[in-house]
């Protein structure tokens, strides 16, 4: 599977810190649990990276629906 492939799976994604100072994003999906740990510069990279590709996508033109296939998380 590729960046472009489609796909129809859903999951839930959930951000926060830790208390280890770290910067979880865990993916929740059919028989699929997956904590991804970050440093503080690490995930500041990520974000940057995500607002650089949301830009990109915005400047193609084609208003897709957002978040398709993945659950906003829940406060």
């Amino acid at each position: 599977m590729s960046i472009n492939s489609q796909s129809d799976i859903a999951a839930n994604i959930q951000i926060g810190p830790t208390d280890r100072g770290m910067v979880r994003i865990y993916i929740e999906a059919e028989n699929v649990d997956l904590p991804l740990d970050f440093d503080p510069e690490e995930a500041e990279e990520i974000a940057e990276e995500l607002l650089a590709a949301a830009e990109a996508a915005r400047s193609m033109g084609s208003p897709g629906k957002p978040g398709k296939g993945v659950k906003k998380p829940r406060r």
